[in-house]
């Protein structure tokens, strides 16, 4: 009798830990789209498209970026050292995954247009992927996020120095890299500067504003 391969679990890491500078020091994951935290919308796309173990990692203003997701069943991590950048957060979420997650997304807790469909389009991106062992969304040529990374890659970051992480992991090994290619612009709209809210909210037709 044949057996069916275990579907792979998926966990993902929620960057909300930086000090937000270029908006004066206002954490971004608390911009509300439509009157929701930014941050809680990200996590309730990856609940949506079944991702099952989910790390959130604050830093900058961390009570209050934590209260906002502390009724979802996610594990919040306090990054201590998260003003020495977004490579600390990373560690330090990926550390506290559990073993038994097969790949993990790496999202920014500031990306306003991310749907469960945006990253149920990627899981199944990841499924054909053949041989990659990270899977990075491309719009004309912009990377996006969510990145997936196996397991394995997880590991080789985790044993590398404190300024190795995905991206450097990615640089080294090319060919482990699968592009998915898309015109899907969710991929690749974050929160930088004060006027991309309203950019944002006139480009897409949404209500964007501080709480």
């Amino acid at each position: 009798m044949s057996r069916v391969a275990a579907a792979p679990v998926f966990g993902a890491l929620v960057l909300a830990a930086g000090e937000s500078r270029r908006m004066g020091g206002r954490p971004k994951p608390l911009i509300e789209r439509d009157g929701v935290p930014l941050v809680r919308r990200v996590v309730q796309a990856l609940l949506g498209a079944g991702v099952e173990e989910i790390v959130v990692v604050v830093g900058h203003r961390a009570d209050e970026v934590a209260w906002v997701v502390t009724d979802l069943p996610v594990r919040v991590v306090v990054n201590e050292g998260y003003s020495a950048g977004h490579v600390t957060s990373l560690r330090k979420g990926l550390v506290d995954l559990p073993e038994s997650v097969d790949a993990t997304l790496v999202v920014l807790a500031d990306q306003p247009l991310l749907e469960p469909a945006d990253v149920a389009a990627l899981l199944e991106a990841w499924a054909k992927r053949g041989a990659a062992r990270a899977i990075v969304p491309r719009v004309q040529e912009q990377r996006g996020h969510p990145v997936v990374l196996e397991a394995s890659a997880c590991s080789e970051i985790l044993r590398g120095d404190a300024g190795y992480g995905a991206r450097e992991w990615m640089d080294e090994h090319p060919d482990e890299v699968a592009w998915f290619d898309s015109d899907n612009v969710h991929y690749v709209e974050d929160v930088d500067y004060p006027e991309d809210l309203e950019r944002i909210a006139q480009r897409h037709g949404c209500a964007m504003r501080w709480p």
